[in-house]
């Protein structure tokens, strides 16, 4: 179960950077204007790693909190029907420091498409593509 785990981890960090890096064409102009008003390139790569650590971090926050409703919604009936007590208790530290690594793994993987804006130069973003 952990490797299935893992690799749906990874399989979703993966969609996530595909994510960004076809959204940074479009946004392109946006790290033109950026740029232009005085924002260094090094603030446009950390705007892009903290927008895919976010996202990760609302993921692996909603997943939790959807994982503990459904246990509390399911109990029942799965004690009922099957006979199979499920207990629920708080994460433990090594499920939170699994948690944890998701949500860093999330801002390094961020990194692959903020180094790809942060070598965007101001005149690619201002040119007029057709």
């Amino acid at each position: 179960m952990s490797a299935v785990s893992g690799m749906v981890v990874v399989t979703a960090l993966l969609g996530m950077v595909t994510m960004i890096l076809t959204t940074l064409n479009e946004r392109r102009r946006e790290m033109a204007i950026l740029r232009s008003v005085g924002a260094r390139p090094l603030t446009i790569l950390s705007l892009l790693v903290t927008e895919a650590g976010l996202l990760t971090f609302c993921g692996v926050a909603l997943g939790t909190v959807l994982l503990y409703v459904a246990l509390i919604a399911l109990q029942p009936f799965i004690d009922r029907t099957y006979g199979l007590h499920i207990a629920i208790d708080p994460p433990t530290w090594d499920q939170l420091t699994v948690l944890a690594a998701i949500v860093a793994a999330g801002f390094v993987a961020g990194l692959l498409p903020a180094l790809r804006a942060y070598r965007l130069s101001l005149a690619d973003g201002m040119t007029v593509r057709t």
